[in-house]
């Protein structure tokens, strides 16, 4: 995680994801995103309520990636190795058919 405006950093490693996946309209999918992290790289401890919010195209493609807390984006951004991890996991087989469900109810 990366504070805006901060010089360090440190690399969270997710242990479990947890979705919700809600169709937004004709374009976007929003996958609303809790998680657990590895018990060595704990969350920073101002984050009240953490989240990822995955705006995704119909076909499941990740576009932008949301830190959240408290269902607000807040002054973090991810490292390149989470959002690494967080891709993996909404381009997963069973992550992509939640999207598919999705996308099929209106």
């Amino acid at each position: 995680m990366i504070r805006y405006g901060d010089e360090t950093w440190w690399e969270l490693t997710f242990s479990a994801f947890y979705p919700r996946v809600e169709k937004r309209d004709n374009q976007w999918i929003d996958v609303e995103l809790r998680v657990e992290t590895a018990a060595a790289a704990p969350l920073p401890d101002d984050l009240i309520d953490f989240s990822i919010l995955a705006i995704c195209t119909h076909s499941g493609y990740p576009v932008q990636l949301v830190p959240m807390d408290e269902g607000c984006d807040c002054e973090y951004q991810l490292t390149q190795g989470e959002k690494d991890q967080v891709e993996a996991y909404l381009l997963s087989e069973p992550l992509q058919q939640l999207i598919r469900e999705a996308t099929e109810n209106t």
